[in-house]
């Protein structure tokens, strides 16, 4: 059987069923065919997909034009072929991504390899919801927060209150139990977000509206200064979201870039969004992959999250800040899985930027 160069050719469909090329179009795993002079000639849809990269303009370059391999490969690779799971490669066009990795050589073909890529099954990076693990982590989390967070301030106001039999100075002191008091409220109610079952409510929504808004409030407060640069898509479908959830969870992620930029010389902030054609993703273990063609980016110049809470970063009360509670972005993953949806976070380059790129369902017409 020859591999041609310039694309598979497609015969009309028959009784016989689907030939070579139809079937490799249909696979649902990323494929790519390597020639013997490690240039590629097939790629299938799920790889163009899952590359960023059309077919035609993928046909005819060098292998690592297109990929960057896994660490290793040129050292571990034999006649035999390679594999690497859960590893971490980067698309020239597109981001980094975490998959299984496995080339093998075609038999009877010298020269010739296919390389498969799947999604590796849980992403370190990517938040489809909580583990019993991560659970029980975040309910011990929780109370060893709770009790330190509730108890401080309550102290404060005890202490307040004793003052008070003896002062005369009701005033100051009064303040001062009122504002530890306000603090154990916003503190709670932070809490409850993550309590409140109550389904959301979708609909198709022009999102562009909601994110004007929300720059715009950004950078007359917590962003004040720094850039924020737009990348739209300007044919962007309506999205099925609910506006006021969608609308925290850029707020969320606004102010989370804005203040992993404090301190830096030209700060800035990029707002994307694009559309993503045949996109399909799982949103949970065990769960059927559902089409999210609709790519929201939320980047920004900082350093990004530290290597070892990267991992963890949708996890409750994981945090890089030292004054912070680690309630930001497990809201926005509740949030955003609530609207079908799922959240991711990588660093990319070039330039190297943080990257919080949310994906979502379209609306149906």
């Amino acid at each position: 059987m020859a591999f041609p160069r310039g694309g598979l050719r497609r015969r009309p469909a028959s009784a016989l069923g689907p030939n070579f090329a139809e079937t490799f179009a249909a696979l649902p795993v990323a494929v790519l065919v390597i020639d013997p002079d490690g240039r590629i000639a097939h790629a299938n849809a799920a790889c163009e997909a899952m590359l960023n990269h059309a077919e035609t303009t993928m046909i005819g370059q060098p292998y690592d034009a297109v990929l960057s391999p896994p660490e290793g490969y040129v050292e571990r690779r034999d006649g035999h072929g390679f594999a690497a799971f859960d590893t971490e490669i980067e698309a020239v066009r597109g981001p980094r991504i975490r998959v299984d990795f496995v080339e093998s050589h075609v038999a009877d073909h010298p020269g010739w390899r296919i390389v498969t890529l799947h999604h590796a099954p849980q992403s370190r990076r990517v938040a489809q919801g909580v583990d019993r693990t991560a659970g029980a982590r975040a309910a011990v989390g929780a109370a060893a927060m709770l009790a330190h967070e509730i108890k401080n301030p309550l102290s404060g106001i005890r202490g307040a209150a004793q003052l008070l039999a003896s002062s005369g100075e009701d005033r100051e002191l009064t303040g001062l139990i009122t504002t530890e008091v306000d603090r154990i409220a916003a503190l709670i109610d932070r809490m409850q977000d993550f309590t409140d079952t109550r389904p959301l409510k979708l609909e198709p929504t022009n999102v562009y509206p909601l994110l004007d808004h929300a720059r715009r409030v950004a950078l007359a407060g917590f962003a004040r200064g720094m850039v924020i640069e737009e990348r739209f898509d300007p044919s962007l479908p309506p999205v099925l979201i609910d506006p006021h959830a969608f609308q925290q969870v850029m707020m969320n992620l606004l102010k989370n870039a804005a203040e992993a930029l404090a301190g830096l010389a030209q700060p800035r902030i990029v707002l994307a969004t694009a559309y993503r054609h045949g996109v399909s993703v799982s949103t949970g273990s065990g769960r059927p992959r559902l089409p999210l063609p609709i790519e929201i980016l939320v980047m920004d110049n900082g350093p990004g999250a530290p290597e070892d809470i990267a991992e963890h970063l949708f996890e409750p009360f994981v945090s890089g800040k030292p004054e912070g509670k680690g309630l930001g972005l497990p809201l926005v993953e509740k949030l955003v899985r609530d609207m079908g949806g799922i959240v991711q976070y990588a660093r990319e380059r070039p330039p190297e930027m943080t990257v919080f790129r949310i994906l979502l369902p379209r609306a149906r017409a």
